[in-house]
């Protein structure tokens, strides 16, 4: 099995209400907001989101593409994907593994958590 596409963007931003006005003007909608700088934004239904969550001036924003994995029991990765962790439970109730393109550029794998 091989993933289903993107499933979402994770997006780290020193300004949580400049960046969420930003996705707004650019049609995005406000699914939730966590109450800690975070919230998650989706443009029409079905599509991928995208999570916005700030993080202190001293660290360096990054962004994530999360591709979907309907179950992780079933992904079967050959030699040309490096593989920097295995599949391992977030607090937010998912599943993530952690992949390295060529470039070094690195790639999560999100399925579903354990219920």
């Amino acid at each position: 099995m091989t993933t289903e596409g993107i499933e979402a963007v994770f997006l780290e931003t020193h300004n949580w209400g400049r960046t969420a006005g930003f996705l707004r003007a650019l049609g995005f909608e406000m699914e939730f907001d966590t109450g800690h700088n975070s919230g998650q934004f989706r443009n029409g239904e079905g599509r991928p989101y995208v999570f916005v969550a700030e993080i202190p001036r001293t660290e360096q924003p990054r962004t994530q593409l999360m591709l979907k994995v309907t179950d992780p029991e079933q992904v079967h990765l050959d030699g040309d994907v490096d593989v920097v962790t295995g599949f391992e439970e977030t607090h937010y109730g998912t599943r993530e593994m952690t992949v390295r393109d060529p470039d070094g550029r690195l790639w999560a794998l999100q399925a579903p958590g354990k219920r």
